[in-house]
């Protein structure tokens, strides 16, 4: 009974392997690190033959040109069209032209329609790099001082390792960026709050439905 309450009072917390978000980058709970780039998009179908073939040799040359692994992420998401209605909304209660006012009412129940019928969804695309710093010196800091707590010792790594780990992290970045940009591809990295944005949206997808707050 009591393993069975221990089990039930986790958080969603403590079945994310994130420590924290520092300047960007993920540390996980195992000490390795991640960077999150935003890429653009290509509209593929719109190349002729020829720029598709050079695309996709120049992608495949990318990824033959890694000695790391990377994880490309797309994430699909239900357009939310209330603040553009919103908007509109405003623009209505502003115009003096009584047939502006009709007209932009009529086009604000073609959107409302619209949307409701239809599932408009966007894409975002992004692509992973990990880092994981060596474990040597981390076993021989465990050695040197065995009586710290482990919270101790990974508040040391962390403090002691961060700026170097995170510099390695970068010359990957600079790595995929440079790969990436002969396909015709930008990309950017994230900064902490985008970041957190990205989590929050994917372990609160009903958020999106919540009614907008009434700043009026």
């Amino acid at each position: 009974m009591a393993s069975s309450a221990a089990s039930n009072s986790k958080t969603t917390q403590d079945f994310v392997p994130i420590r924290e978000v520092r300047d960007g980058v993920l540390v996980l709970k195992d000490g390795s690190m991640r960077a999150v780039l935003m890429t653009s998009s290509i509209n593929f179908a719109l190349k002729s033959e020829d720029e598709q073939g050079a695309i996709i040799f120049q992608f495949q040359q990318f990824l033959n040109s890694l000695n790391f692994s990377v994880q490309i992420f797309i994430q699909s998401r239900r357009l939310d069209i209330r603040p553009y209605i919103a908007m509109l909304e405003a623009r209505e209660k502003e115009q003096i032209n009584d047939l502006m006012r009709i007209q932009i009412k009529e086009y604000i129940d073609f959107i409302q329609t619209f949307t409701e019928r239809t599932n408009i969804m966007t894409k975002s695309f992004y692509i992973v790099v990990p880092y994981s710093p060596p474990t040597l010196d981390i076993k021989q800091r465990k050695a040197s001082n065995p009586f710290a707590s482990k919270k101790t010792r990974e508040m040391n790594m962390n403090t002691e390792d961060f700026e170097e780990a995170r510099s390695q992290l970068e010359q990957r970045i600079a790595v995929v960026r440079q790969g990436i940009v002969r396909s015709g591809i930008r990309a950017v990295q994230l900064g902490t709050e985008e970041v957190i944005e990205i989590f929050y949206r994917l372990f609160n997808p009903g958020d999106v439905e919540k009614p907008l707050p009434n700043n009026s």
